[in-house]
């Protein structure tokens, strides 16, 4: 690959800080990471590796988890949390690895920015049909993410394939096409660089003219980038969400702009629910670097992994090569956090009382309380906080007397709702994005 000696530079030093520097969960679990052969079309030679959770639901979940340049499949799996999540929450993670020199994805040729061409994306959806044949996966469930090269065929999986993925969260990535060449190399240094600046029109139609002919649904993205990062510039963010937002017939003026954390500035357009159309998280003063702690959670968190509110988890089937069934795992530790739910019901309806405690060191500024109610439970109306959507996953946001809670203080919210004989709690509480402790 000919790529600028700078710009490699600091990719060898990102994929070095993301394996020395970041400290990941392993999964606690007898599940591993195995290798697989002859999954099927594969024009640019891409490895495979898959890691399938202990336990799974009937019909689980696939994540496509696409590594950063230098990169590899079982580097990403060590380097980052969708593999302990996964256990927590029930879903396959595909690791693709990309085997040319500098091991980049090509997202620059004629073929791998076209449906059905003739280069890695190819190669990926063949992992992916290769995991639907041989485990019952829901196929309306399938995801793809990714870091710097990872999040740039994150953006070009979606354009090519919106029959195949229904959502993607890219760190670090440039839009669709952005770094489309025409002389054999794979490195556009004015889309890097973010000095690439079209309409979104003009962004719009080069997702559309990857699949030509398709009228279908267009998958939901989310797009992160740091500030301060030199490698893929930070405005290649707004022209992300200039492409997105044009491909769902939305307009670039947020429905919501908050902060989950105190360096993240998070904005949602075409909704304001934890599962907009297209959402995009400037992370200020980071680098080239991410996903950080807290990331992975609020990326599968986008794509709607957290929903476990289908079927029971039974034992994962077994294929050759993919490890056998054994009890679950442990979930991945709680934040500083702790939730207090208390439910009062008669025949169709209920109020819930709800206590959040701060029990970390720093005052949190700002929060929102996302949690999966049980089916056929419905919010009616709040005090103390607004809750939305009125069913399933919802968030809790505070009102602007209760945004600061302080080290070891707590706040209370409650709302009143309609129920179809369900009266249970939720399973699992999360404040901006990090898992709480119940009770």
């Amino acid at each position: 690959m000919r790529v600028k000696a700078q710009a490699l530079g600091a990719m060898i030093a990102t994929a070095l800080l993301m394996l020395a520097g970041l400290v990941m969960a392993v999964p606690a679990s007898s599940a591993s990471l195995t290798e697989v052969t002859g999954f099927g079309t594969n024009p640019t030679n891409l490895r495979m590796h898959l890691y399938v959770p202990d336990r799974l639901p009937a019909r689980p979940a696939v994540l496509v988890a696409i590594h950063y340049c230098t990169g590899s499949g079982p580097a990403f799996y060590s380097g980052t949390q969708f593999a302990s999540l996964a256990d927590q929450y029930g879903f396959i993670v595909i690791y693709p690895s990309a085997t040319r020199s500098g091991s980049c994805f090509d997202v620059s040729s004629p073929q791998a920015l076209r449906h059905d061409g003739a280069s890695d994306p190819v190669g990926i959806v063949s992992m992916v049909r290769y995991v639907q044949q041989h485990y019952t996966t829901d196929t309306n469930r399938v995801y793809a993410t990714g870091a710097s090269s990872g999040a740039m065929m994150t953006n070009v999986l979606l354009g090519d394939y919106p029959d195949i993925f229904k959502a993607g969260s890219a760190f670090m990535g440039v839009p669709f096409g952005c770094f489309a060449t025409t002389d054999g190399s794979s490195w556009n240094g004015t889309c890097a660089n973010g000095a690439l600046i079209k309409t979104p029109q003009q962004w719009g139609d080069l997702v559309r003219a990857a699949y030509p002919g398709y009228s279908g649904a267009r998958p939901r993205m989310q797009v992160w980038h740091g500030t301060e990062d030199t490698t893929l510039r930070y405005p290649n963010l707004q022209e992300e969400v200039k492409q997105w937002t044009n491909v769902h017939g939305l307009g670039q003026t947020p429905a919501l702009t908050d902060q989950p954390q105190p360096s993240w500035t998070r904005t949602r357009y075409g909704d304001s629910g934890i599962t907009p159309p297209v959402e995009a998280i400037s992370v200020q003063g980071v680098g080239h670097s991410l996903p950080t702690s807290g990331m992975e959670l609020a990326a599968i968190r986008f794509l709607g992994l957290t929903d476990t509110s289908g079927p029971s988890p039974s034992p994962s089937p077994s294929a050759s090569g993919s490890p056998s069934a054994s009890p679950s795992a442990s979930p991945t530790a709680p934040g500083p956090c702790r939730v207090t739910y208390t439910v009062n019901a008669w025949n169709t309806g209920f109020t819930a009382n709800v206590t959040v405690t701060n029990t970390g060191s720093s005052a949190i500024n700002g929060w929102g309380l996302s949690f999966t109610l049980p089916g056929g439970q419905s919010v009616t109306s709040a005090w103390n906080a607004t809750v939305s959507p009125a069913g399933g996953q919802v968030t809790a946001r505070n009102v602007s007397y209760n945004a600061s809670i302080p080290p070891g203080g707590s706040t209370d919210f409650g709302f009143q709702g309609t129920h179809t004989g369900d009266t249970g709690k939720p399973a699992a509480f999360a404040l901006n994005s990090m898992n709480c402790v119940i009770g």
